[in-house]
């Protein structure tokens, strides 16, 4: 059976080629991140890294050394906010989009009666 593209890998050559998916691709990491799934958001945000701009590139832009960053997105990685911050402003920069957070007051459920 021939060797299929990993899932990780697809996703990154569609970013680089499609600039909506690039912008969803970062949306998705913020919102993940804000929901306080934080080991998935560091994941999505490594794939980020992959598809937009590279960890080389993006170590030049924020100062920040290309084996920090690659740990700071990995299983074990605890970046700080200050390293955050800077990955996601290059990312939007790069990927040409700006992320704005919205709060709403929360919704009452709707109740059934069974």
């Amino acid at each position: 059976m021939p060797v299929s593209r990993s899932f990780r890998e697809t996703v990154v050559d569609r970013a680089k080629r499609d600039p909506d998916f690039r912008a969803a691709l970062i949306e998705e990491a913020l919102q993940t991140m804000i929901e306080g799934e934080f080991e998935a958001a560091k994941t999505m945000l490594g794939d980020c890294i992959k598809a937009i701009i590279g960890f080389e590139n993006l170590s030049h832009e924020t100062h920040i050394s290309t084996k920090s960053l690659i740990r700071m997105v990995g299983p074990k990685g605890n970046p700080t906010a200050n390293h955050l911050i800077a990955i996601i402003a290059t990312l939007q920069k790069r990927a040409g989009v700006m992320a704005h957070v919205r709060v709403e007051a929360p919704t009452e459920p709707e109740l059934e009666l069974v």
